[in-house]
């Protein structure tokens, strides 16, 4: 009878282990990516003409006008190009 409730202590101890270690994974890589997705999303929805803007590729520019998926920018004197929303990297705050 002893011997059955060391198993059964065993197996309570490795399921609050594997509890544990899914809580650590959550709180230290899933909840940070998910924070950042919305800030990332709430970036590209807030676009406006006359941010100054980085590409994914590292051109900088400003916007010219916004689009439903893409934005145009100007990147020198009557040179426009248009970009998808999603590869603006960063918005700069100059």
């Amino acid at each position: 009878m002893g011997s059955i409730i060391a198993v059964k202590g065993q197996m309570i101890g490795s399921i609050i282990w594997l509890v544990v270690l899914f809580a650590i994974m959550y709180f230290l890589l899933i909840r940070p990516q998910q924070k950042e997705q919305k800030e990332r999303a709430e970036m590209i929805r807030s676009l406006k003409p006359g941010d100054k803007i980085v590409t994914m590729g590292g051109l900088i520019g400003v916007i010219t006008k916004v689009e439903d998926l893409s934005v145009k920018v100007r990147v020198a004197e009557k040179v426009e190009v248009d970009v998808l929303k999603t590869g603006v990297a960063r918005v700069l705050n100059e």
